[in-house]
């Protein structure tokens, strides 16, 4: 499955969680580049990612749970 992460709505944003996060959503995503996404989240830009489909309703929870507005792709 597809998602694009539109924006992060916390107050404060944890810049760690949020790329722990898209690290352990994405289905083939290093730790240089998930830090390098959350910058880009962070910085008011949609970001592209490809979530393994064993994962769907965690990663869809932990999104909200960090206050990540997403959209579904595929």
């Amino acid at each position: 499955m597809k998602l694009n992460l539109l924006s992060c709505d916390a107050p404060r944003p944890d810049k760690r969680a949020i790329s722990k996060c898209i690290l352990e959503i994405s289905s083939q995503m290093n730790q240089s580049l998930c830090n390098e996404l959350t910058e880009i989240l962070l910085d008011g830009d949609v970001v592209d990612v490809e979530v393994a489909d064993k994962n769907t309703a965690s990663a869809l929870r932990a999104l909200r749970k960090l206050s990540i507005d997403y959209e579904i792709i595929e």
